[in-house]
């Protein structure tokens, strides 16, 4: 017996899935240590508020992409004659001690250089920034790229407009879709696009929400719009749209295609199927192209969030 869509769908989360004890996550889990314990030992006098980002702070990890990002918050009051680049830098020095570190827009990717393998990637951006208040909400970024040199956001507003979204699920299987077919979005931008787009489809079956989802993208590309929800009128998400505007609609009518013609293991690939029974494992209408659909290797993340 095969799978209807929507077990196929929930069985591709259950593989993107991490169990709370999977080596993965312990590896995460200790090299997030290994950060802050450097970042409190530097700053001990100012205490910067250290805590998980990305999407392990969202509950949207995927094996398939996955990070473990570490804002470094520094009070509003700490030593102001400091700038926000400084901190950057700062942070930055403390960090190449003991890592590689490329520098990003507004965090500082840390790579593992303690083996003879410097590509290893360790799944982990650090973000430094300052409180604008006493109130420890919203915050500054240093920015290293673009005309602004600073952003404002607020994290805990992210995590909060994806956890209420009403569709983690979704967006958690847009994240494979992306890695897997090369799309290119970055993470933010797609949380925001499945949101906004799926925001009266909360109630609806997984895959009547991603084919509605795909069908906008494919048949509305110059309509789409997208705003932070930290910031909606400081912040112009625009041009990082635009930078996958195109992709995101070409790849979503090849999908819709491809699903129509083939089925969705041309999308997810192959699951196991517990009632497959001819002992197969597998569900699909093609098992040779599922197959052939590999996921490309983690690339790394430009921190948005």
């Amino acid at each position: 017996m095969s799978l209807t869509p929507n077990s196929y769908l929930k069985k591709v989360l259950d593989r993107e899935t991490f169990a709370t004890d999977d080596p993965v996550l312990v590896d995460l889990r200790k090299r997030r240590d290994e950060v802050r314990d450097l970042l409190v030992a530097h700053f001990s006098e100012s205490d910067p508020s250290i805590r998980w980002a990305g999407s392990l702070a969202k509950s949207t990890t995927v094996r398939t992409s996955y990070d473990g990002d570490i804002t470094c918050y520094f009070p509003h009051e700490d030593e102001p004659e400091k700038t926000l680049e400084d901190l950057y830098n700062e942070v930055e020095t403390i960090l190449k001690d003991d890592y590689i570190v490329e520098r990003k827009p507004s965090a500082l990717r840390i790579r593992d250089k303690s083996t003879d393998n410097y590509y290893v990637d360790l799944h982990l951006d650090v973000v430094p920034g300052r409180f604008t208040n006493a109130d420890e909400g919203d915050v500054f970024l240093h920015r290293t790229t673009g005309d602004k040199t600073r952003l404002k956001t607020n994290l805990l507003v992210h995590i909060e407009h994806v956890k209420k979204s009403g569709v983690r699920s979704a967006i958690r299987l847009a994240k494979v879709w992306n890695v897997r077919h090369g799309v290119g979005a970055k993470t933010f931008v797609l949380e925001l696009l499945v949101i906004k787009l799926l925001a009266e489809k909360t109630n609806e079956n997984l895959e009547d929400q991603l084919l509605h989802f795909w069908t906008e993208l494919r048949d509305s590309p110059a309509d789409l719009t997208i705003e932070d929800p930290a910031n909606p009128s400081g912040n112009d998400l625009t041009p990082i749209l635009d930078e996958c505007r195109a992709s995101l609609s070409a790849v979503a009518a090849t999908t819709l295609a491809n699903i129509e013609a083939i089925g969705w293991t041309s999308v997810f690939g192959e699951v196991e199927d517990d009632d497959d029974g001819g002992g197969s494992g597998k569900t699909s209408k093609s098992a040779a192209l599922g197959s052939t659909v590999a996921a490309v290797s983690r690339p790394t993340k430009p921190w948005a969030e």
